[in-house]
């Protein structure tokens, strides 16, 4: 990383988000930074472009794993919901030590590589009791906060909204409307979810439109930050607009990519 700024000079921040298990490229995401952020999602559930990799498969199978995203992509939640306890109740009482231990291994790998500064909010995927267990000195867990960067104010809220695919964090519209208006004016809005925009939540390699907050949206339009960064949406339509005066930018899918999101001013 590169030495705190000061003075004049220019500050550079790397931004991650979706980083679903790729700790290989995670361990140099802040090189030539001031301060990594990241947007969340760090566990890798189940990758739905190698249906191999992730928790899912390593308990399951790769069979099991290829028909849960057959059910999920064609919207059929509640046929996927039905095939995933079968195979959940066949593991009775080991189900949560089984999730939780896979959790930790993961969050032990990504934490560790963590540069000094990062911070971070998690994502709707992420398991936040367990994070505070693993973040190191180095790192800052901020949700609903506010921090200064290199004399830009910058916000965080993490989470997601409530979906019919139940991932671990996620929240109802009135808490995650509170934790935006607890953030209120910063120059740039982080948060793992995007503005509700239609361009912006849909995924077109999974054909579907995932959650965007219609709070965070209000909120842009209302307090005219610089720059609104985000992730979740894997492959959006589209990756980035202006909404008056703000940029919004999905920072992209760290795990496919490898490669961090540069902001410099």
């Amino acid at each position: 990383m590169a030495p705190t700024p000061a003075g004049n000079r220019r500050t550079r921040i790397h931004v991650v988000s979706d980083v679903h298990g790729n700790a290989h490229d995670l361990a140099s995401a802040g090189d030539g930074a001031d301060a990594l952020i990241c947007l969340g999602d760090l566990v890798l559930f189940l990758d739905y472009a190698d249906h191999s990799r992730g928790i899912f498969p390593d308990l399951f199978g790769v069979a099991n794993a290829d028909r849960l995203v057959e059910l999920r992509t064609a919207r059929r939640f509640e046929e996927a919901r039905e095939f995933g306890a079968r195979l959940w109740a066949g593991m009775g009482a080991d189900r949560a030590s089984a999730i939780e231990k896979a959790v930790r291994k993961q969050y032990a790998e990504m934490f560790a590589v963590f540069p000094t500064p990062t911070y971070a909010t998690y994502g709707n995927v992420d398991m936040p009791p367990l994070w505070r267990e693993y973040a190191g000195p180095g790192t800052t867990v901020l949700d609903g906060q506010r921090v200064e960067i290199g004399g830009w104010t910058f916000g965080f809220v993490g989470g997601g909204l409530r979906t019919p695919m139940r991932t671990p964090y996620e929240i109802s519209d009135e808490e995650y409307a509170a934790k935006i208006e607890a953030v209120g004016e910063v120059d740039v809005l982080c948060t793992h979810i995007p503005p509700e925009v239609p361009e912006l939540v849909y995924d077109t390699v999974a054909r579907r439109f995932e959650r965007g907050s219609r709070a965070l949206l209000d909120a842009i339009r209302r307090t005219r930050p610089r720059y609104a960064l985000f992730g979740h949406v894997h492959q959006p339509l589209v990756r980035r607009m202006r909404i008056g005066a703000t940029e919004c930018v999905n920072v992209g899918h760290f795990a496919g990519t490898g490669r961090p999101w540069v902001l410099e001013w």
